[in-house]
């Protein structure tokens, strides 16, 4: 599979993809109405943050209990009952007058039923795919959530500001019901990849078996930890700046929408494998400068060229698939995605709790920097690892090396 033409052409492609256009839209604008209602209601940078990513938190609940089920249901079903949960707590939430906890107690319900989500999701996609044409497929998923977020991010604001949160939050939830409806009637029925009822000791058991490779543990440990840091920064943009808020959020996935864009169409395989780390270096780099705290024109360049390492997400998920048996796709990414949700769901904690000791600015550098320092601290065994595994599978290229190595240890 070499273009999106391609992509297009390969049936339920389509609809999966328009189905997780309505979604991301619409958690991209209920986050923003949450972040604003809560900040208003309680003028707190963590309760403002952990409004919009602390949801995330109850992924590590189903990663560790749920997830085994990824395999072991009917992906369509569970996709379109996923959606339909969303939209109904989306909207008990824009109930007036509902207490503040009440919301968050929704959104931890709502967070544990995603967290089989990303496995039920990305393991469908590989099944229509299929291994070689996975990187290119999840790269117009992101491409997709880059312009969702965008534009969501874009109409929220203008909800927000013109109408109220409450109103917003029903938009979102009616973009939720569109992606139920559009997954439920333009999906083929298709059995569960994998036999056997899913079980917590299930769960326990594939989750171990993923972990026990130091290769898959090291990929995983670099898809969570760097990229939730930097969620984390994202997570005070509302307090940073309350009145621009929306812009950092749209200029922030425009990156991402060009990193994704040069990662998954325009660069060689060779050339790609090479960046994951840079990349990662460039998505925390730019936040160093929020110690200064930049006015809101600068945030946005800072935040829009920071994003542009949202790639080396691409990089390091094509490797991953790559390392995971067929039968355990569903829940190898539903592990990564839960995983990296749990982490940014933590990373809004961090980041809030160190905004309301110090400010938003200087939080965002800390967290950066912790970044920097997480990616730094795995490059080197992901890169060993990565060097072995061309020597196994290219054997007459490891002489060469050898012999180079003998004339200059250093």
């Amino acid at each position: 599979m070499r273009s999106y033409s391609d992509l297009f052409r390969t049936r339920e492609f389509t609809p999966l993809f328009v189905s997780s256009c309505f979604r991301t839209a619409a958690a991209t604008v209920s986050g923003l109405a949450l972040g604003t209602l809560v900040y208003r209601a309680t003028d707190s940078p963590l309760l403002s943050a952990l409004s919009m990513f602390g949801p995330s938190l109850a992924q590590v609940v189903g990663a560790t209990t749920l997830l085994s089920a990824a395999d072991r249901l009917p992906p369509r079903a569970t996709v379109a009952g996923i959606a339909l949960a969303f939209a109904l707590g989306t909207a008990v939430m824009a109930a007036p007058g509902l207490p503040v906890w009440t919301i968050f107690v929704l959104l931890l319900l709502l967070g544990l039923v995603q967290s089989l989500g990303g496995g039920v999701l990305w393991g469908l996609l590989n099944e229509i795919l299929a291994k070689e044409g996975y990187l290119l497929g999840r790269s117009v998923f992101n491409m997709m959530s880059g312009v969702a977020q965008i534009t969501g991010y874009a109409t929220g604001g203008v909800l927000v500001a013109l109408l109220s949160p409450r109103v917003t939050l029903l938009a979102a939830a009616a973009l939720y019901l569109a992606s139920a409806l559009t997954a439920r009637l333009g999906l083929t029925g298709r059995a569960p990849r994998a036999s056997g009822r899913p079980s917590v000791v299930q769960t326990w058991r594939t989750n171990a078996r993923l972990f026990s490779s130091p290769e898959r543990r090291t990929l995983y440990l670099l898809l969570w930890i760097p990229n939730g840091l930097i969620v984390g920064c994202e997570s005070l943009f509302v307090s940073y700046a309350p009145s621009r808020a929306g812009a950092l959020f749209a200029f922030a996935a425009f990156g991402m929408f060009v990193g994704d864009v040069t990662t998954g169409r325009f660069l060689a395989p060779r050339v790609r494998a090479r960046l994951g780390i840079p990349f990662l270096l460039l998505l925390a780099a730019p936040y160093l400068l929020f110690a200064l705290r930049p006015g809101v024109a600068l945030a946005t360049a800072c935040v829009a060229v920071a994003s542009i390492g949202f790639g080396s997400s691409l990089i390091q998920q094509e490797r991953l698939v790559s390392l995971i048996p067929d039968e355990l796709s569903g829940h190898g990414l539903g592990l990564h995605t839960s995983g990296m949700l749990t982490m940014q769901g933590v990373s809004a904690a961090l980041a809030g709790g160190v905004a309301q000791l110090t400010s938003p600015g200087p939080a965002m550098t800390i967290m950066a920097v912790a970044s920097i320092t997480v990616t730094l601290t795995l490059a080197p065994s992901l890169l060993r690892r990565g060097a072995a595994s061309r020597d196994r599978r290219h054997p007459e290229v490891s002489a060469p090396k050898e012999r180079r190595s003998g004339v200059n240890s250093s």
